[in-house]
């Protein structure tokens, strides 16, 4: 949709239902019980809480194209990584403690993202434009923070000596909290100030040059946006119920809670970079794909790490060594993707193949 164009009612609708359930069921004491009407609240608060999220992303896109890319696909992760961190904070703190919800949460946004959404991307836009180009040298810069980020938070708990077990010592992790976010603060400033150019295609420059959004309509979407972030950030408690019940009544592991969080916040953005794919602007997808990643790894694990020790809660981050051998081949097989400045459908299906095994791998490990 055009930013110029009229607001959908849904961009409204959403955030303010979502408060006024919110509104509703803390005033009535409701707790989620597995029951006829605790299904149907269940339904409705799902229903309400993917709108809320559709929202947020699209006054998010809103702004976007008011501001210019890449500052747009910025927003919209950063707006992606509130509304992570707010869902992987309650489930993971909540009454049922669950130690291992950032980890696989923050895996599965790397499996979903690099193999599943740029795979999708790359073999929509290969079908319908036969080969699709990018700027290497910004793919390139994704990658080498990315690979940094997920081994030091992902991989290198499994190793350490000063604490037993997959996980990092409170010394350790607040290092390793720093150390992403002066990672990725040093990657925001190379992405939209010293090499911007890098990060901007040819259609994100033509499309520049269009209508852009009045002061007013750009002043109503961040009131809105905000409203939205702030409606699911107040959701996710009722949501983390759910998702606990849901996942004991059908004995799924423990990895299903962080891959549903991460199909959930993940969905928007992706149906954003499905899109720009079809549009023939592959930079775009990749900003958004690798980009939503990055910030998955430089700001939630941070975010996490002090909620955790906060509340005196242990923060496990090693992965298996399934995963482990997962996550190389996915750095091996994107290293292959983005080092020519050209794609084809091969490249997506592959891409795809590996996210398929990851999600068969959930459910049967």
């Amino acid at each position: 949709m055009s930013a110029h164009g009229p607001m959908p009612r849904s961009a409204w609708i959403y955030p303010a239902l979502g408060m006024v359930l919110f509104a509703g069921a803390t005033a009535s004491g409701y707790s989620f019980a597995p029951s006829a009407g605790g299904w149907l609240f269940a339904a409705v608060l799902l229903l309400i809480l993917f709108g809320t999220v559709f929202a947020a992303v699209h006054h998010a896109e809103m702004i976007a194209e008011r501001i210019g890319e890449p500052f747009g696909t910025l927003l919209l992760t950063m707006a992606i990584t509130v509304i992570e961190v707010a869902l992987i904070a309650t489930i993971m703190l909540g009454d049922k403690p669950a130690p291992t919800l950032a980890r696989d949460t923050v895996f599965a946004v790397v499996m979903i993202v690099c193999n599943g959404l740029v795979g999708l991307c790359i073999f929509i836009g290969c079908l319908r434009y036969r080969e699709q180009d990018f700027q290497i040298t910004g793919a390139n810069l994704y990658l080498s923070v990315l690979f940094v980020l997920a081994t030091i938070t992902l991989d290198m708990p499994n190793f350490t000596l000063t604490a037993p077990g997959p996980v990092y010592s409170a010394a350790q992790l607040g290092f390793v909290s720093v150390v992403t976010l002066m990672l990725y603060g040093v990657f925001l400033y190379t992405q939209t100030i010293r090499h911007r150019d890098y990060f901007v295609s040819g259609a994100n420059d033509a499309a520049a040059h269009g209508e852009v959004m009045s002061d007013r309509m750009t002043a109503i979407s961040i009131g809105l946006l905000l409203l939205a972030l702030l409606a699911v950030v107040l959701l996710a408690k009722k949501f983390s119920t759910v998702v606990d019940v849901v996942t004991e009544r059908i004995g799924a592991p423990t990895a299903f809670a962080g891959l549903l969080v991460a199909m959930l916040v993940l969905l928007p953005e992706s149906v954003a970079a499905i899109s720009a794919a079809r549009k023939n602007d592959l930079q775009k997808s990749i900003n958004l794909a690798l980009g939503s990643s990055i910030a998955t790894i430089g700001l939630t694990v941070p975010a996490v790490a002090v909620a955790a020790y906060a509340l005196d809660q242990q923060l496990v981050l090693g992965l298996s060594n399934q995963h482990m051998l997962l996550m190389l081949l996915t750095f091996m097989l994107s290293m292959l993707t983005f080092g020519t400045g050209r794609t084809n459908i091969l490249f997506g299906m592959v891409h795809m193949v590996v996210f398929a095994v990851f999600a068969f791998m959930v459910f049967v490990p």
